[in-house]
């Protein structure tokens, strides 16, 4: 995730010299972009991005800890401020949740930081708004339900269109043919619901002849709440692991 922010940003304008990548094996940077395997030990960097896996946090703040950043961006799913600010001293600390088509300058990051420093907040949202729809969190104690939904959404959609496909294929569409119809059905449906004034749920019904086909079929995902209810258990599992994961970085 963190190579795909930092690709977007250098096509967005970002110059490439002016970043240092920290990895263990010092490679796969993009062109330009300084790359090495530890932290210069005479060097302070005015924004440090954390994007490691959240169970490695305590493997790599003992190398971050005496940088001391002026803007700390933690991309780390279920770490909180509190946790972070224990082990990486920063002027300030800001959560982000990207989700995967940042990549692509269509995702969606949501933020969090406890500082009121206007110059910092500013910083934070021109970098995620470079990357597609940047939110504020006001509370972080929504950040894991926002997390299930946007920093894990891709993930459901994704499985979504798979299920439109394996239907379509079942009706006796080859598999190919059902794939491609389903995503172009989901990308237009989309665009559609981003650019219209009503709800995707008004949406839905004015397709809906009554009597009609694709009444029908929403007598189906709205029996019982039956998409509802999958949706929510969905949403809530994540929601739970990334608690979890909350718990644990608060040692």
């Amino acid at each position: 995730m963190g190579g795909a922010m930092l690709r977007r940003w250098i096509a967005a304008g970002l110059d490439p010299a002016s970043v240092t990548v920290v990895t263990r094996s010092g490679a796969s940077a993009p062109a330009g972009v300084r790359s090495l395997t530890a932290i210069p030990a005479d060097e302070r960097p005015a924004t440090l991005m954390l994007a490691v896996k959240p169970q490695q946090l305590d493997i790599v703040a003992p190398m971050l800890a005496g940088l001391r950043p002026t803007m700390l961006v933690s991309i780390l799913a279920g770490v909180e401020v509190a946790a972070l600010a224990r082990r990486i001293p920063a002027d300030a600390i800001v959560r982000a949740m990207p989700n995967l088509p940042v990549a692509i300058g269509h995702g969606v990051t949501a933020l969090y930081t406890d500082t009121s420093n206007a110059a910092v907040r500013d910083a934070a949202y021109a970098l995620a708004a470079a990357l597609g729809h940047a939110e504020w969190v006001a509370d972080e104690s929504a950040f894991d339900a926002v997390t299930a939904l946007a920093g894990c959404g891709p993930g459901f959609v994704f499985r979504f269109a798979d299920a439109l496909a394996e239907a379509g294929a079942a009706l006796g569409l080859s598999a190919e043919q059902a794939q491609r119809l389903a995503l172009a059905t989901l990308a237009g449906s989309a665009a559609m619901a981003v650019a219209a004034d009503d709800s995707p749920a008004t949406l839905a019904d004015r397709v809906a002849s009554p009597g009609g086909s694709t009444r029908e079929g929403l007598n189906v995902l709205d029996s019982d709440q039956a998409l509802i209810r999958l949706m929510t258990a969905t949403l809530a599992a994540s929601a739970r692991r990334n608690a979890e994961m909350a718990s644990a970085a608060r040692g």
